[in-house]
């Protein structure tokens, strides 16, 4: 993938994400409590949901950007039970990048390990919002891995949005629509997404305390 191919697949990305997060309509609520709310909608991409998670988080814009940032230096493996291995397979800027997630068994197991190979697109917004965009593509430095599942994710990312009137508070909007591929009942995917959802916000705030205090 060459620098203009990765830089139109990223600007359409980051376009539909812009799209979910202006758009009200059709969500349903999923799951909600701790300040944390996860809705769904049925998805344009694929045939499965998008899920929307809402919260707002003790912090700084920047600092939980520091734990959320995609990069060779990102902390997500240091805290995210959903991602066991991030690396970088070609960068073309600090901005856009190709990114391999390796993500560990789930579900008590009934969901073996995934990977995935994404174009990840950041943005920064003339109000101080930051936003990463990101949907997967093939690349030749990355095949299927043995011990993997190669998952797909249509646009996903999300929005670390400053609070207005609170400087020392963020607000994070994240949109997920993954194919976990494999021989999942739906049952199992249905339920995995909104807890896993759910979960990631305190998760992140812990890590905001741990590592940008």
């Amino acid at each position: 993938m060459d620098l203009a191919q990765a830089t139109q697949a990223g600007e359409q990305v980051a376009e539909k994400l812009l799209g979910y997060r202006r758009d009200p309509s059709g969500w349903k609520i999923c799951r909600e409590g701790n300040g944390v709310t996860v809705s769904w909608r049925p998805s344009m991409e694929f045939a499965g949901h998008l899920y929307r998670g809402e919260g707002v988080l003790s912090g700084t814009p920047q600092q939980v950007w520091q734990c959320l940032k995609p990069g060779g230096r990102s902390l997500r493996e240091k805290w995210d039970e959903n991602v066991s291995s991030f690396e970088i397979i070609q960068s073309f800027s600090d901005a856009l990048n190709i990114t391999r997630t390796a993500t560990p068994s789930a579900a008590m197991k009934l969901i073996s390990p995934r990977d995935f190979v994404d174009v990840v697109l950041v943005k920064n917004y003339e109000d101080g919002t930051i936003s990463t965009s990101a949907t997967h593509v093939e690349h030749p430095l990355c095949p299927p891995k043995p011990g993997f599942v190669r998952g797909f994710n249509h646009p996903c990312g999300c929005f670390v949005e400053p609070l207005p009137g609170e400087p020392d508070k963020t607000h994070l909007v994240s949109f997920f629509q993954t194919d976990l591929s494999g021989f999942l009942p739906q049952s199992v995917v249905d339920a995995f997404f909104p807890r896993s959802m759910a979960e990631f916000y305190p998760n992140l705030q812990k890590a905001v305390k741990k590592f940008c205090d």
